[in-house]
């Protein structure tokens, strides 16, 4: 189907869930959504909509990719401080009492049981249909998409894309030959996350044991605030990542 299937207390969404296309791609900050038995965190309506909580226009923008590619797309769909699905769950960011200037009343004294709770409630189920796509395909290729805010602990951010990798480059270095060869400006890698900040949780887990191609992309998100822009980044993205395959010799479908 070409719709992410969800509902109120599921932990994954699916979109395009029976693509055949080797390209997996997954949004693990897809949504600002608390489920009801948290009430808000103790969270003001400001920073349970703020980058915070979520990666502003990161699901919109792994959509259209998805779709230009005929790819299965595999999205969080609680938010990121009820637990974080790019961090090992027992990680102290992975269910933060902090983030960046917002402090979390709601995660400030968990204890075991909870965190355990939460583990098993939402990041488990999430990282299970990642494996299930990641299997599902002969050769897969793992794409994660991410947005950033242009403003962080008051230091204004000039990177624009940043093209992320752990141990295994082969696709982000082609994916960088290949914006290079675009002429593209403010674009660099491992910027402005690297895997020194545990961002590549997610490739560690599910590209780098099978040695699958693997790429993780950070957008800043005034660069994908609206409909017609992410419409544009999707073009990009797309056109790099499909000459980045080329380069490697995979096939996108």
């Amino acid at each position: 189907m070409n719709h992410l299937e969800t509902d109120e207390e599921t932990a994954v969404a699916l979109r395009n869930a029976d693509a055949v296309s080797p390209l997996v791609f997954v949004c693990e900050h897809a949504s600002a959504h608390i489920p009801e038995r948290f009430g808000t965190l103790g969270l003001s309506v400001e920073a349970r909509k703020s980058h915070a909580a979520w990666d502003p226009g990161a699901l919109a923008l792994a959509e259209r990719l998805a779709d230009r590619f005929g790819a299965v797309l595999v999205a969080a769909s609680v938010s990121r401080l009820v637990i974080d699905c790019n961090r090992p769950p027992e990680a102290p960011d992975a269910m933060p009492a902090r983030s960046e200037i917002f402090d979390i009343p709601g995660n400030a004294k968990l204890d075991k049981a909870e965190r355990e709770i939460r583990s098993q409630s939402y990041y488990t189920p999430f990282h299970a249909a990642v494996a299930k796509a990641i299997s599902d395909r002969s050769d897969p290729i793992l794409v994660t998409v991410h947005s950033f805010t242009p403003v962080y602990h008051g230091a204004a951010r000039t990177v624009e894309i940043g093209v992320l990798h752990d141990r295994d480059a082969r696709l982000a270095d082609a994916m960088l030959d290949a914006a290079d060869r675009a002429g593209a400006q403010n674009v660099r890698r491992n910027d402005p996350y690297g895997p020194e900040d545990g961002v590549t949780h997610t490739l560690k887990k599910h590209a780098l044991p099978g040695k699958h191609l693997n790429v993780m992309l950070e957008v800043r998100n005034d660069l994908i605030a609206d409909a017609a822009a992410q419409d544009d980044m999707a073009k990009r993205l797309g056109d790099w990542l499909e000459s980045a395959l080329s380069t490697t010799g995979a096939a996108a479908c």
